[in-house]
Formats: C-alpha cells, structure tokens, sequence
C-alpha cells in the first residue's frame, strides 16, 4: 500500500466562508499514482470543516444561513465568556460539522457525484490561513 499526504493552504474570510478545492485535491490525488483507495481531507484546526456539497451561489448562501440559524455569531457561550474571543459559534459548528472527509479512489480520482464538490468552511470570526491536509492511501 502507498499512502502520499500533501498539504494546501488557502486564504479564508470567515463567518462560514466556504471554498472549492474539489480541482486542487483532484490534482493530488492524479500526481499520487494511486490507482484505488481512499483520499482523507482533514482541516488543521478547530473552527474549520471539510465536507462535499454543490458548490453554486444560492446553495452556499443557503448553507451560510442555516448554519447561523443553529449557532448564531452572537449566541452566548461559555467558550467566548472564557476566552474572550468571541468565536464559540465557529467551534461549535467545526465540532458538529467534523474536520475531515473521506473519499473513494478510483483509476487515479475521487469518486464524486456530478454535483458534489469538496468544499473548506472556515467558522471563525476573522480572515484565516487555513492549512489543508490531503492523504491519499491505495494501491498503485
């Protein structure tokens, strides 16, 4: 079995921003030489998420408000009280959302639907640099 990990890096705005990055880990996952296997992608850090989706303007929009339906920016919570960073909302969206995905692998790519892309929220409150990890794990 050969297992390659790589790491992508992106600029995020916050607040549920939400980003593509179906191409970038397609590009990985073709470069690894793996014919058949899995690809895990796993966000470094607390108040991000991996997940697929249809990535279009509406349903982003939609996914933005239904997720500030269920922890709103402005919710109290005892994590911001704590820390005072206010940002309690955006772990509690990355802990019920989860950091990572994995995805099936055949002949050199993800075995995605038509409309399904790979996407990075990113909760917190402020502009990040988000760190990507990708592993790709299967047979040559």
């Amino acid at each position: 079995m050969k297992i390659q990990t790589k790491d992508l890096h992106l600029s995020t705005d916050g607040f549920s921003d939400i980003h593509d990055i179906t191409d970038r880990v397609d590009e990985i996952v073709r470069e690894s030489g793996i014919n058949e296997g899995i690809c895990h992608v796993f966000a470094v850090g607390s108040t991000a998420s991996i997940s697929t989706m249809e990535y279009e303007p509406a349903l982003v929009k939609d996914i933005r408000e239904k997720l500030e339906d269920f922890a709103s920016e402005n919710m109290r919570s005892h994590h911001s009280e704590t820390w005072g960073d206010d940002n309690g909302f955006s772990h509690i969206r990355a802990t019920f959302m989860g950091p990572g995905i994995t995805v099936p692998v055949r002949d050199r790519q993800c075995i995605l639907g038509t409309w399904q892309q790979i996407v990075v929220l990113d909760h917190d409150n402020r502009p990040r640099q988000r760190h990507i990890v990708v592993q790709v794990m299967g047979n040559a």
